[in-house]
């Protein structure tokens, strides 16, 4: 036995109502007219339109019908799973396989596990790094506790040559903030290193009675006064925790960052600028979720599926937040 032997991930009504058991935990709700706990009927039994491969239609699983507005539904609809072509089990297979991966699994290896076409499972992985995005507000460091900042580059932007003599105007730049006492993180790209694109993030995501930790760049002087205290270490010297206190460093989300790199140059190689934003949500996902925090495989995949309501992605325009 195994975790994918759970009933779910092979039997087409049992992943419906594992679902339902997520998305409609305090009762059903209907999509349509946003009523709570009011008349809902089961249809069993009914079928799709016959076709040449299913003469007979295929049995459509999970339909319901609300009394109050008299229109059916599944839960499915209005989340990210919605229109999907692929059997639910084989969706939820997919959750669990990309949030039981540390540094992710690649939309091929997806398509040749679910036995699907690529394009299937690269429009399919997107839709649950959609669902992974948290969209959280809470100020990090409200109790007076250390907040990690710090950047990093990679990868290629597309029609920007190549800065032989130094820089990073080429590559990808990505923001990170690691609150310690929590364990979480939160991300953001940028274009440029500068004040006017870097301190709005800092100040809008961080309590000011935080402990600000950075290193030596001098782009985090000035907003380091907006903070109680704003410890540094000094790279460049090869300096990585204070000797005097040795709670000054940032070496929390340098190893989350060394996740985040390992993960996209080793399992998916080559990241388009305009998708960017959702392997950092499928990244800062797991960290968040990770055992440390108390979370193992099979609650980081409810928490997973948890987060597809309210949320679409289209596959004309998958570059375009939902």
């Amino acid at each position: 036995m195994s975790v994918l032997s759970s009933p779910h991930f092979h039997d087409e009504a049992k992943a419906f109502a594992f679902l339902e058991s997520i998305v409609w935990a305090d009762g059903v709700v209907c999509p349509h007219c946003g009523v709570i706990g009011s008349r809902v009927y089961d249809l069993a039994g009914v079928r799709s339109k016959p076709s040449v491969k299913n003469p007979e239609g295929v049995v459509r699983h999970g339909l319901k019908k609300c009394g109050e507005c008299r229109k059916q539904f599944t839960v499915k609809v209005g989340t990210v799973f919605e229109h999907a072509r692929m059997p639910l089990h084989k969706m939820l297979q997919a959750v669990h396989l990309m949030v039981s991966s540390k540094k992710g699994i690649s939309s091929h290896q997806l398509a040749r596990v679910l036995e699907v076409q690529y394009k299937s499972a690269w429009f399919l992985a997107h839709r649950i790094r959609e669902a992974m995005r948290s969209g959280d507000l809470t100020p990090f460091g409200s109790n007076g506790g250390a907040v990690e900042v710090d950047e990093t580059y990679f990868g290629q932007k597309r029609d920007v040559p190549h800065n032989r003599g130094g820089g990073h105007a080429h590559k990808f730049g990505v923001l990170a903030l690691v609150d310690r006492e929590s364990g979480t993180m939160r991300t953001f790209t940028f274009d440029r290193f500068r004040a006017e694109t870097v301190h709005p993030i800092v100040l809008a995501n961080i309590s000011r009675e935080a402990r600000l930790m950075t290193d030596e760049a001098k782009m985090y002087k000035k907003i380091g006064r907006e903070f109680a205290e704003h410890g540094t270490t000094l790279h460049g010297a090869r300096q990585y925790v204070d000797l005097k206190d040795r709670t000054i460093h940032t070496n929390t989300v340098e190893g989350a960052f060394s996740i985040f790199k390992r993960g996209m140059k080793g399992v998916y190689q080559h990241c388009g600028e305009q998708h960017l934003h959702r392997y950092l949500a499928e990244f800062e996902f797991r960290y968040n979720n990770r055992i440390a925090n108390g979370i193992d495989d099979r609650q980081r995949s409810r928490n997973a599926v948890a987060g597809i309501v309210g949320k679409r992605l289209t596959y004309k325009t998958p570059d375009i937040e939902a």
